[in-house]
């Protein structure tokens, strides 16, 4: 990263002319963003300055240029205003010019992941919602996506990679793929799952292997006892589930739907299993969990998917202000003028 390996071409060789030149400009850099939404990558971008910013000495040593940059910022999970500024850096140029890409590309990434989950949050009203985009994306995100899903609400995730930097694991339900490895059997895997797995774990388990969510999740729940925590419903969208077919007519019966919760709901209930909770997943976004939220629909927890990589929030670095003549002046592109933020700290 110090040598510009993530670099647009061009910032390198900004950099590569204004030190072959002797020209050391001071300058203010102002990051902003274009819509509204959950700031996130910010201690990110902060490292990526501090650890990175810097020239090569004469003889070849790295010499690093922290000391002798202002930047100011806001917080992870504050929340912005379109072109609001959201941090800062001012300086020597040719210290951090190599680092642009670097630092708006963290911005960018982290800011969407915050908020589209703090829509699904906020949409859930108050109960859990379990991040679980990990299968979507490169696997090199995971971290720094966990970390923006933490900050805007969402308290599980399914790797030990998204819970690296709140000091939490990875959690999960009892897959379809061990279920298949016992040959179909829901009952048996979940049984060889609670006893087998470190009982520290909560046993979650899909019950939609056979299309038959009640009944399998009756059978589940009898099996295992106060054992089992909750069951997953994850029908795909293009089946109906054994337990509605009775009920079509009124409503769209595929995927996981409002009345096959309260169905699933209702049999748990009436069994005296009244303490296993009940998580749905298959997309799921902020339109259909405000749905259920409306009609009360008795679900736990929201398991949400590839719909929190959606959409884009990019962010602009531009110089704002330019040392001429002993004094910092505005000297900018058209149209992006010096937009102060009283919101910002100094870091320190």
């Amino acid at each position: 990263m110090r040598a510009g390996y993530y670099s647009d071409a061009y910032f390198n060789r900004v950099k590569e002319v204004l030190i072959r030149d002797g020209h050391r400009p001071r300058v203010c850099m102002q990051v902003f963003n274009k819509k509204q939404a959950v700031l996130c990558g910010i201690d990110e971008a902060i490292a990526i300055v501090k650890l990175c910013s810097g020239c090569e000495s004469p003889e070849g040593a790295w010499e690093n240029g922290w000391s002798g940059l202002d930047l100011r910022a806001l917080h992870d999970g504050d929340r912005i205003a379109p072109y609001e500024t959201v941090m800062t850096i001012e300086g020597d140029y040719t210290l951090f010019a190599h680092l642009e890409t670097d630092y708006l590309g963290v911005l960018a990434r982290r800011t969407k992941v915050a908020t589209n989950t703090s829509a699904v949050v906020a949409a859930a009203s108050g109960k859990n919602v379990l991040f679980f985009p990990a299968r979507f994306d490169h696997h090199l995100v995971q971290t720094g996506d966990g970390y923006a899903a933490y900050i805007s609400g969402a308290l599980g995730v399914s790797t030990d990679a998204q819970a690296e930097w709140w000091g939490s694991r990875g959690l999960g339900t009892v897959p379809h793929s061990l279920i298949a490895a016992y040959g179909g059997d829901t009952v048996l895997a979940v049984r060889k799952f609670a006893q087998l797995v470190d009982p520290r774990v909560n046993v979650i388990t899909l019950v939609d292997f056979d299309n038959d969510c009640v009944n399998t999740a009756l059978a589940c729940a009898t099996e295992l006892g106060d054992r089992l925590w909750g069951v997953r419903l994850d029908t795909a969208e293009t089946l109906v589930d054994k337990s509605l077919f009775d009920q079509m007519g009124t409503f769209d019966p595929t995927g996981v739907n409002a009345e096959l919760v309260l169905n699933v709901r209702r049999a748990l209930d009436a069994a005296g299993h009244t303490r296993v909770k009940i998580i749905v997943s298959g997309g799921f976004n902020v339109e259909k969990i405000l749905a259920f939220e409306a009609n009360s629909i008795p679900v736990d927890a929201y398991a949400v998917g590839s719909v929190l990589f959606e959409g884009k929030f990019d962010f602009t670095a531009d110089i704002a202000l330019v040392e001429i003549d002993g004094a910092m002046r505005e000297c900018h592109k058209a149209g992006r003028p010096y937009n102060p933020n009283p919101r910002l700290e100094k870091v320190l």
